[in-house]
């Protein structure tokens, strides 16, 4: 029996890219486009579409702020999108900018803004045309300081492809977000932490035939109030304070989001084959100088192949030396009976 198509699992999926992870990640920071239709901030008149590449606003709590979104036909068809608001979080591997699915409901700045009661339905867009889409953020009076991020997305409502999952065949829908830096005036805390940091190790049979190879896995928190760019610097020190690993510090290119929590790897083709290691991971962020936190794992780095190997060559030799002198002292052993008997 033919499993029917169903384009409405869990109210309407997302984009073919976020299958799996249940998030939609963001555009490059040039634009919030997928080729075929884009959302972007409504330029000044004359202006280029791409004259804001996000939406960046202040407020106080209890004041509105209003703006204008424009969705982009770039196809050669009339496209209907549905046009909502959503929070925005970090993809917890990895730490990319993602948006949350339409059916997820949001907590925060997602449900600050007010959009036209016609975009509760649907808005349509004619080929190579735009729509502007005005829309207000109302930030409640009780808002805390600090950054709130979210987006403003167009979901497409035409099924652009089929995704077996079991034995459900689901319809899949693309959307595409811009993003919506919302700060609340206050107090600004920046906080960055590293935790977790563990190091898993593989080695070869024989440590003079190849590299060992290690992975090196961190978690990166944000326990600020306000964005950061963090950089993070990778060392690694053996015995005697000898340094083994020295990565300075580089930016990750991500903005990691207030109370986010990612994890990331780093890969260490050149392990050491034996030694008592301590890996430090040290993070900060330029725009915070002093904000530097630090966190280390220890790993005691023994080829243990090749010492498995050792050891059974050892007992087996062992094995056979004391056979052979079990075999010699009992040849002996009548001979020196003899020569007792020969003093008599």
């Amino acid at each position: 029996m033919r499993t029917r198509t169903r384009s409405s699992l869990h109210g309407l999926l997302v984009s073919l890219l976020l299958l799996g992870t249940g998030l939609l990640p963001a555009a490059t920071a040039t634009a919030a486009d997928n080729g075929t239709w884009g959302v972007f901030p409504t330029p000044p008149a004359g202006a280029a579409m791409t004259d804001r590449a996000y939406f960046f606003h202040q407020g106080e709590a209890g004041t509105t702020v209003d703006d204008s979104a424009t969705i982009v036909n770039s196809s050669d068809k009339e496209l209907t999108f549905r046009i909502f608001a959503t929070d925005a979080v970090n993809t917890p591997v990895g730490g990319a900018f993602a948006l949350l699915p339409v059916e997820t409901k949001p907590k925060d700045v997602g449900t600050w803004v007010v959009l036209p009661p016609e975009t509760n339905t649907t808005v349509t867009v004619p080929p190579k045309g735009r729509k502007d889409v005005p829309f207000s953020v109302k930030v409640p009076a009780d808002a805390t300081p600090g950054d709130h991020v979210g987006g403003i997305v167009a979901l497409n409502t035409e099924v652009e492809g089929i995704q077996q999952e079991g034995k459900v065949q689901v319809g899949v829908k693309r959307q595409v977000g811009s993003r919506l830096y919302f700060r609340v005036p206050g107090p600004v805390t920046p906080g960055l932490s590293v935790e977790d940091v563990k190091v898993s190790r593989t080695a070869p049979l024989l440590p003079w035939v190849k590299d060992a190879h290690a992975k090196i896995s961190y978690s990166l928190v944000n326990r600020g109030n306000v964005v950061v760019e963090p950089k993070v610097t990778v060392t690694a020190e053996g015995l005697f304070g000898r340094r083994v690993l020295d990565r300075p510090a580089r930016e990750l290119k991500l903005v990691l989001l207030p109370g986010q929590r990612i994890e990331l790897t780093e890969d260490w083709a050149d392990a050491p084959q034996s030694d008592w290691v301590t890996v430090d991971i040290t993070a900060g962020a330029s725009a915070y100088p002093d904000l530097v936190s630090s966190s280390t794992a220890d790993v005691l780095a023994v080829p243990w192949p090749a010492l498995g190997t050792l050891l059974v060559l050892a007992g087996a030799g062992i094995t056979v030396w004391v056979q052979r002198r079990r075999r010699r002292n009992g040849a002996e052993q009548p001979a020196a009976a003899q020569d007792l008997a020969e003093v008599r």
